[in-house]
């Protein structure tokens, strides 16, 4: 991730219990030089409200954790996407200055490098030097898309913003997607894991063996969930996270496989893609007259896929990501049909899984 191996924290809990951990550190961390004054005291104690920043396309926890946490649903500020489903930067600067202008106290910034609609990745690069320049928390969704800091076959574009995670103030990663861990095995990393004594709690009958900072006094849970622990451990310990190694490998054969499969759709002259994958999701509408009769026909296909064996996905996503579609009586979003190659296995599907897409897509006997 660009961390130095001594900085790295990991929490390997559920999922939503590291980023609400998460988002409790870097709203007490905002209080301007009285971080504790925030954990004790709560978020009043900024002085002023606060407020984070995310991407329309970012995940819905974001705003279960801002509720969750009395920082409050509205303190969420959603920054429109541009065309390929990426947080404008623009708009997000703007929307700083226009909070401070109004009084209120900006503290985060989340990019995300993969949405789940998608597989988008936010411009790491411009959105580091908005955060540097405003001097606030920027915190990197990487749950989805940020093992792929590992692939070497990404498009240039998406290599120079995984370049940059690094950078992050905090990090999650999901090893219960790419990583191969069971559900609920989540992981947050920290620039500078000491913050974790803003988050420090104690009893009389909790002791360790250890002067290092211990889940049991930091997380949630007051536990360590050892089972989740031990199995990302051997995981890692049997596919090293190393670029060029095992495990980078079945990262780069989705990758190949939704480029693959990207490439087969477009020539199908029956389906379009909204844009060409970063990751490894290829999100796409087949071919119609209006937005009502395409995403008719992706509702139509979903089920008609699903009877032959091939289960997608269907997402309502905003029409502009097409540029061959313009929005119409009122209506901004499409149905599309989403599809994520995230197997190895994947790429030597990938031929199969047209054929099957384009017997729905004719209505054949399934």
């Amino acid at each position: 991730m660009g961390y130095s191996g001594g900085n790295d924290y990991y929490n390997t809990q559920a999922w939503a219990d590291a980023q609400a951990a998460n988002d409790a550190l870097q709203a007490a961390y905002a209080a301007a030089g009285a971080a504790s004054d925030a954990v004790e005291q709560g978020v009043a104690s900024i002085g002023a409200p606060v407020v984070l920043y995310a991407s329309a396309e970012s995940h819905h926890s974001l705003d279960k954790s801002a509720g969750l946490l009395g920082v409050g649903r509205k303190a969420l500020r959603r920054i429109a996407v541009n065309t390929d489903a990426q947080l404008d930067p623009d708009a997000l600067d703007r929307a700083i200055e226009q909070d401070r202008t109004a009084g209120r106290k900006p503290f985060r910034v989340v990019a995300t490098a993969g949405t789940t609609n998608s597989g988008t990745v936010d411009d790491l690069v411009a959105v580091n030097e908005i955060c540097k320049r405003h001097q606030l928390w920027l915190h990197v969704d990487g749950a989805y898309g940020g093992y792929f800091v590992l692939a070497s076959n990404l498009a240039e574009s998406a290599t120079e913003k995984f370049a940059r995670i690094g950078e992050a103030e905090s990090i999650v990663i999901d090893p219960h997607k790419h990583g191969l861990q069971p559900y609920g095995c989540g992981c947050v990393l920290f620039r500078d894991p000491s913050l974790g004594r803003l988050y420090k709690h104690d009893s009389p009958f909790t002791y360790f063996s250890s002067k290092e900072l211990h889940l049991g006094e930091i997380s949630l849970e007051c536990s360590r969930p050892g089972a989740a622990a031990a199995a990302l451990w051997a995981t890692q310990k049997l596919l090293p996270l190393v670029r060029g190694g095992e495990f980078a490998g079945g990262l780069e054969r989705g990758r190949e496989a939704a480029m693959q499969f990207f490439r087969a759709i477009e020539s199908t002259g029956l389906f379009v893609a909204a844009f060409e994958p970063e990751l490894d999701i290829l999100v796409f509408v087949p071919k119609g007259d209006s937005i009502e009769e395409i995403s008719a026909e992706s509702r139509r296909i979903f089920a008609a896929a699903a009877r032959r064996g091939l289960h997608l996905a269907v997402a309502e996503l905003p029409v502009k990501f097409w540029s061959t579609l313009k929005p119409e009586s009122g209506r901004a979003t499409v149905t599309c049909l989403r599809s994520v190659l995230m197997k190895p296995e994947h790429l030597e599907w990938v031929g199969r899984v047209v054929e099957v897409l384009k017997s729905a897509a004719a209505g054949e006997a399934g």
